[in-house]
């Protein structure tokens, strides 16, 4: 029986023009809507010289503004003596959209990890947040706001450390290099998309990592549910039960790869996810993979996987099922496996024989 796509939809198609949102400066990256609805009008304090607009009134002016996709309103302390504040703030409480005002439909600006981070506080009852990630890079944050944003939620407390998702490894060190200069907390976890079926993660971010002392959690290391044999698919297409189909997660390279790590896995009794788990476990020093299932079995199969320790030659043979491409520059600097540190590089080698320190590898892991 298929699996329901849980993946968001498209963005609805715009009420009006003023749900066509931009964002509000180079240096504030929050997104709102083209025109400023005016709080200044609302109330009846200043009715003498301003006329009167009272609440029912204002209430029908913001009602039909947020209809048509509007999200930036104006207001101050002083407008119609606190009057202005007073209806904006019920207003928004009575149609509980104040996370939505200046708009908030994500991102890593100011406003929304303000709101992000209140929101996961009452949810998970606590008072602070051992990891938080900056989920995906929306490119219009600049680096100095996410950055200060981040490390006042560390000094309030509401944060111990900081991690980072789907973001290019430039950002990612351009980011680190900017809290260094400025005496900020750094990003200490990546969490993005690995598995030995694909390996894209390792042209630039893994190294990155490496390089900047990052923990790497990924996910989708056991293949998403799609590390399923030649002789399992053809079984279930036999058996008219195909299962589950998403197309740009189940590649025609996860049977390879499910082919090469059920090899090694019948050699040694236990699984291909088992396998797959050990192989990305062993790619980087500091590597937490992320395990999903609905069994208690498929858990404990992963936690037994932790014990398994791959050969150089079974590495290879995971790694061969599917070729990886590091592609240019690591190719026109190491080869056709890349480089990473100095005794790859085939130009260096030529110019005489060196003895390099071993770069940091993963633990060894611990037997059963």
């Amino acid at each position: 029986m298929g699996k329901a796509n849980n993946l968001p939809g498209a963005a609805p198609a715009p009420k009006s023009l003023l749900a066509y949102h931009r964002q509000l400066a180079p240096s504030a990256a929050v997104k709102v809507s083209p025109l400023c609805l005016g709080g200044m009008g609302f109330g009846t304090a200043w009715e003498g010289s301003m006329g009167s607009c009272d609440k029912k009134t204002s209430f029908e002016l913001m009602d039909y503004f947020y209809s048509q996709g509007g999200t930036f309103i104006d207001t101050a302390g002083n407008y119609q003596n606190g009057e202005s504040e007073e209806i904006i703030g019920e207003w928004m409480a009575t149609r509980g959209n104040r996370e939505e005002m200046i708009s908030n439909f994500g991102g890593n600006n100011k406003k929304s990890l303000a709101v992000s981070i209140e929101t996961s506080l009452k949810r998970l009852q606590t008072s602070y947040i051992d990891l938080y990630y900056v989920h995906t890079w929306d490119f219009t944050t600049s680096i100095p706001e996410l950055m200060h944003s981040l490390h006042n939620l560390v000094v309030a407390g509401k944060v111990l450390y900081l991690g980072i998702s789907n973001t290019p490894a430039w950002v990612v060190a351009k980011a680190n290099e900017y809290a260094r200069q400025k005496g900020l907390t750094q990003f200490s976890v990546y969490q993005g998309h690995w598995s030995a079926a694909e390996r894209d993660i390792e042209r630039d971010v893994v190294p990155m990592c490496v390089d900047e002392g990052i923990a790497l959690a990924p996910y989708g290391v056991l293949g998403m549910g799609y590390f399923r044999t030649s002789a399992q698919r053809a079984a279930e297409k036999e058996e008219e039960r195909d299962g589950r189909k998403v197309p740009f997660v189940d590649k025609p390279q996860k049977t390879a790869m499910a082919d090469a790590l059920e090899k090694i896995a019948v050699a040694r009794g236990t699984t291909i996810t088992s396998i797959a788990l050990a192989w990305a476990r062993l790619k980087a020093p500091y590597v937490f993979p992320i395990v999903g299932g609905r069994k208690v079995e498929h858990l404990k199969s992963n936690i037994e996987a932790l014990a398994i320790d791959l050969t150089d030659e079974e590495k290879e043979a995971i790694e061969s099922a599917v070729p990886f491409h590091p592609g240019y520059p690591q190719e026109i600097l190491g080869g056709p496996k890349g480089a990473m540190y100095p005794s790859d590089l085939w130009t260096t080698k030529r110019l005489g024989n060196f003895d390099w320190v071993s770069p940091p590898q993963a633990p060894k892991p611990h037997p059963l």
